[in-house]
Protein backbone atom coordinates (compact mmCIF):
# COMPACT_ATOMS: atom_id res chain seq x y z
CA UNK A 1 0.00 0.00 0.00
CA UNK A 2 1.43 3.42 -0.93
CA UNK A 3 2.44 5.64 1.96
CA UNK A 4 0.12 8.50 2.86
CA UNK A 5 1.67 11.90 2.12
CA UNK A 6 2.56 12.73 5.77
CA UNK A 7 4.14 9.28 6.20
CA UNK A 8 5.99 9.66 2.91
CA UNK A 9 7.38 13.04 3.95
CA UNK A 10 8.42 11.70 7.37
CA UNK A 11 10.09 8.68 5.82
CA UNK A 12 11.94 10.83 3.30
CA UNK A 13 13.17 13.23 6.00
CA UNK A 14 14.32 10.28 8.11
CA UNK A 15 16.13 8.77 5.12
CA UNK A 16 18.10 11.97 4.53
CA UNK A 17 19.70 11.66 7.98
CA UNK A 18 20.48 7.96 7.54
CA UNK A 19 17.37 6.23 8.86
CA UNK A 20 16.59 3.99 5.89
CA UNK A 21 13.05 2.66 5.60
CA UNK A 22 12.08 -0.18 3.32
CA UNK A 23 8.59 1.28 2.85
CA UNK A 24 10.14 4.41 1.32
CA UNK A 25 12.30 2.43 -1.10
CA UNK A 26 9.21 0.53 -2.23
CA UNK A 27 7.49 3.77 -3.26
CA UNK A 28 10.36 4.91 -5.53
CA UNK A 29 10.09 3.89 -9.17
CA UNK A 30 13.30 2.22 -10.35
CA UNK A 31 14.66 2.52 -13.88
CA UNK A 32 18.31 2.33 -14.86
CA UNK A 33 19.17 3.40 -11.30
CA UNK A 34 17.77 1.25 -8.46
CA UNK A 35 15.52 3.05 -6.01
CA UNK A 36 17.89 2.58 -3.06
CA UNK A 37 20.81 3.99 -5.07
CA UNK A 38 18.72 6.95 -6.21
CA UNK A 39 17.90 7.76 -2.60
CA UNK A 40 21.57 7.50 -1.60
CA UNK A 41 22.50 9.99 -4.33
CA UNK A 42 19.88 12.41 -3.03
CA UNK A 43 21.10 11.98 0.56
CA UNK A 44 24.69 12.66 -0.50
CA UNK A 45 23.59 15.79 -2.37
CA UNK A 46 21.67 17.11 0.64
CA UNK A 47 24.57 16.52 3.03
CA UNK A 48 27.03 18.11 0.62
CA UNK A 49 24.82 21.16 0.03
CA UNK A 50 24.12 21.74 3.72
CA UNK A 51 27.75 21.25 4.71
CA UNK A 52 28.70 23.81 2.06
CA UNK A 53 26.13 26.23 3.46
CA UNK A 54 27.54 25.78 6.97
CA UNK A 55 31.05 26.43 5.68
CA UNK A 56 29.80 29.71 4.17
CA UNK A 57 28.05 30.69 7.41
CA UNK A 58 30.98 29.68 9.67
CA UNK A 59 34.11 30.55 7.67
CA UNK A 60 36.29 31.25 10.70
CA UNK A 61 35.46 27.91 12.29
CA UNK A 62 36.40 26.11 9.08
CA UNK A 63 39.62 28.12 8.81
CA UNK A 64 40.57 27.12 12.35
CA UNK A 65 39.93 23.39 12.05
CA UNK A 66 40.55 22.77 8.35
CA UNK A 67 38.13 21.73 5.62
CA UNK A 68 38.24 17.98 6.29
CA UNK A 69 37.54 18.28 10.01
CA UNK A 70 34.84 20.86 9.39
CA UNK A 71 33.12 18.61 6.84
CA UNK A 72 32.94 15.80 9.38
CA UNK A 73 31.55 18.14 12.02
CA UNK A 74 29.05 19.61 9.56
CA UNK A 75 27.82 16.18 8.48
CA UNK A 76 27.27 15.25 12.12
CA UNK A 77 25.29 18.46 12.65
CA UNK A 78 23.18 17.91 9.53
CA UNK A 79 22.32 14.41 10.77
CA UNK A 80 20.85 16.01 13.90
CA UNK A 81 19.32 19.23 12.60
CA UNK A 82 17.90 19.84 9.13
CA UNK A 83 16.93 23.33 7.92
CA UNK A 84 13.55 24.60 9.05
CA UNK A 85 13.35 27.12 6.20
CA UNK A 86 14.54 27.29 2.58
CA UNK A 87 17.07 30.14 3.04
CA UNK A 88 20.45 28.51 3.63
CA UNK A 89 21.98 31.69 5.04
CA UNK A 90 19.61 31.13 7.97
CA UNK A 91 20.85 27.57 8.56
CA UNK A 92 23.09 27.00 11.56
CA UNK A 93 21.44 28.77 14.50
CA UNK A 94 22.20 25.78 16.73
CA UNK A 95 25.67 25.07 15.37
CA UNK A 96 27.60 26.79 18.19
CA UNK A 97 25.81 24.69 20.80
CA UNK A 98 26.50 21.57 18.77
CA UNK A 99 30.20 22.47 18.51
CA UNK A 100 30.40 22.92 22.29
CA UNK A 101 29.28 19.30 22.75
CA UNK A 102 31.19 17.83 19.79
CA UNK A 103 33.72 15.48 21.38
CA UNK A 104 36.34 15.56 18.59
CA UNK A 105 36.59 19.35 19.08
CA UNK A 106 36.98 19.19 22.87
CA UNK A 107 40.64 20.19 22.57
CA UNK A 108 39.59 23.56 21.13
CA UNK A 109 37.58 25.09 24.01
CA UNK A 110 37.22 28.43 22.19
CA UNK A 111 35.70 26.92 19.04
CA UNK A 112 32.06 27.20 20.16
CA UNK A 113 32.54 30.92 20.88
CA UNK A 114 34.10 31.37 17.45
CA UNK A 115 31.00 29.72 15.99
CA UNK A 116 28.85 32.16 17.97
CA UNK A 117 30.85 35.06 16.54
CA UNK A 118 30.60 33.71 12.99
CA UNK A 119 26.85 33.27 13.37
CA UNK A 120 26.38 36.76 14.81
CA UNK A 121 28.30 38.23 11.87
CA UNK A 122 26.16 36.20 9.47
CA UNK A 123 22.92 37.36 11.09
CA UNK A 124 24.11 40.98 11.12
CA UNK A 125 25.11 40.85 7.46
CA UNK A 126 21.67 39.56 6.42
CA UNK A 127 19.69 41.82 8.74
CA UNK A 128 17.53 44.52 7.15
CA UNK A 129 18.88 48.02 6.80
CA UNK A 130 16.58 50.37 8.70
CA UNK A 131 16.81 54.01 9.78
CA UNK A 132 19.27 54.67 12.58
CA UNK A 133 19.20 57.15 15.41
CA UNK A 134 21.11 60.36 14.66
CA UNK A 135 22.13 63.30 16.82
CA UNK A 136 19.51 65.45 15.07
CA UNK A 137 16.77 63.09 16.28
CA UNK A 138 17.55 64.09 19.87
CA UNK A 139 17.59 67.84 19.27
CA UNK A 140 14.04 68.32 20.51
CA UNK A 141 14.49 66.17 23.63
CA UNK A 142 15.21 68.15 26.79
CA UNK A 143 18.36 67.00 28.58
CA UNK A 144 16.44 66.25 31.77
CA UNK A 145 14.11 63.93 29.84
CA UNK A 146 16.87 61.75 28.38
CA UNK A 147 17.31 59.45 31.41
CA UNK A 148 13.64 58.39 31.16
CA UNK A 149 13.88 57.54 27.44
CA UNK A 150 14.31 54.03 26.07
CA UNK A 151 16.15 53.20 22.88
CA UNK A 152 16.01 50.12 20.67
CA UNK A 153 19.09 48.51 19.18
CA UNK A 154 19.41 48.32 15.42
CA UNK A 155 18.64 45.02 13.62
CA UNK A 156 21.55 42.59 13.67
CA UNK A 157 23.14 43.92 16.86
CA UNK A 158 24.62 41.20 19.08
CA UNK A 159 26.98 41.07 22.02
CA UNK A 160 29.45 38.18 22.15
CA UNK A 161 31.23 37.56 25.43
CA UNK A 162 33.94 34.92 25.76
CA UNK A 163 36.65 33.98 28.26
CA UNK A 164 38.96 33.67 25.25
CA UNK A 165 40.43 36.43 23.03
CA UNK A 166 38.01 35.63 20.20
CA UNK A 167 38.70 38.92 18.44
CA UNK A 168 42.40 38.08 18.08
CA UNK A 169 41.62 34.48 17.13
CA UNK A 170 39.22 35.73 14.46
CA UNK A 171 41.83 38.13 13.08
CA UNK A 172 44.51 35.43 13.01
CA UNK A 173 42.19 33.11 11.05
CA UNK A 174 41.45 35.57 8.25
CA UNK A 175 42.94 35.05 4.78
CA UNK A 176 46.33 36.72 4.49
CA UNK A 177 46.77 37.09 8.24
CA UNK A 178 50.21 36.71 9.78
CA UNK A 179 51.17 33.50 11.55
CA UNK A 180 50.61 35.06 14.95
CA UNK A 181 50.19 32.61 17.80
CA UNK A 182 47.32 33.75 20.02
CA UNK A 183 47.87 33.14 23.71
CA UNK A 184 44.57 31.94 25.15
CA UNK A 185 45.62 33.10 28.62
CA UNK A 186 45.66 36.78 27.68
CA UNK A 187 42.06 37.21 28.75
CA UNK A 188 38.61 37.22 27.26
CA UNK A 189 36.74 39.61 25.03
CA UNK A 190 33.38 41.32 24.78
CA UNK A 191 32.42 42.25 21.23
CA UNK A 192 29.63 44.29 19.70
CA UNK A 193 28.61 42.76 16.37
CA UNK A 194 26.71 45.03 13.99
CA UNK A 195 25.50 45.55 10.46
CA UNK A 196 27.66 47.91 8.44
CA UNK A 197 27.08 49.58 5.09
CA UNK A 198 27.97 46.58 2.93
CA UNK A 199 29.26 44.09 5.48
CA UNK A 200 29.18 43.14 9.14
CA UNK A 201 31.86 43.77 11.73
CA UNK A 202 32.57 44.10 15.43
CA UNK A 203 34.24 46.35 17.96
CA UNK A 204 35.49 45.64 21.47
CA UNK A 205 33.42 46.71 24.47
CA UNK A 206 34.29 47.56 28.03
CA UNK A 207 32.42 46.01 30.96
CA UNK A 208 30.29 49.09 31.48
CA UNK A 209 29.44 49.36 27.80
CA UNK A 210 28.30 45.73 27.76
CA UNK A 211 25.97 46.29 30.71
CA UNK A 212 24.67 49.52 29.20
CA UNK A 213 23.71 47.90 25.89
CA UNK A 214 22.34 44.76 27.52
CA UNK A 215 20.10 46.89 29.73
CA UNK A 216 18.80 48.87 26.75
CA UNK A 217 18.18 45.64 24.84
CA UNK A 218 16.12 44.42 27.80
CA UNK A 219 13.94 47.55 27.61
CA UNK A 220 15.49 49.65 30.39
CA UNK A 221 15.62 53.43 30.17
CA UNK A 222 18.85 55.29 29.54
CA UNK A 223 19.01 56.19 33.22
CA UNK A 224 18.68 52.61 34.44
CA UNK A 225 21.07 51.38 31.74
CA UNK A 226 23.66 53.95 32.85
CA UNK A 227 23.26 52.86 36.48
CA UNK A 228 23.84 49.23 35.49
CA UNK A 229 26.93 50.27 33.55
CA UNK A 230 28.36 52.23 36.50
CA UNK A 231 27.77 49.27 38.80
CA UNK A 232 29.88 47.14 36.48
CA UNK A 233 32.56 49.76 35.80
CA UNK A 234 33.05 52.81 37.98
CA UNK A 235 34.99 54.47 35.16
CA UNK A 236 32.04 54.28 32.75
CA UNK A 237 31.24 57.67 31.21
CA UNK A 238 27.75 57.89 29.78
CA UNK A 239 28.42 60.88 27.51
CA UNK A 240 31.47 59.24 25.94
CA UNK A 241 29.77 55.84 25.49
CA UNK A 242 26.57 57.39 24.11
CA UNK A 243 28.51 59.46 21.59
CA UNK A 244 30.48 56.38 20.56
CA UNK A 245 27.35 54.31 19.98
CA UNK A 246 25.67 57.11 18.07
CA UNK A 247 28.66 57.20 15.73
CA UNK A 248 28.36 53.46 15.25
CA UNK A 249 25.19 51.92 13.70
CA UNK A 250 23.91 50.81 17.12
CA UNK A 251 20.59 52.54 17.87
CA UNK A 252 17.45 52.23 15.79
CA UNK A 253 15.65 55.43 14.89
CA UNK A 254 12.88 56.46 17.28
CA UNK A 255 9.53 55.52 15.80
Amino acid sequence: MPLALPDLQAAFAAHIVGQDRDALVATIVSDSIPAAARLRVYRHHVFHSLATALAANFPTVQALVGEEFFRGMARAFVAHILPAQPVLSEYGAGFAGFVAAYAPASGLPYLADMARLDWALNVAFHSPIKPLLAVADLADVAVEQLPSRSLSLAPGIAIIRSPYPVDRIWAAAQPGASNEVVNLDTGGAALLVMRQAEDAGFVALGDGEVKFLEALAAGDTLGRAAAAALAADAAFELSFAFARFLALPVFAAVQ
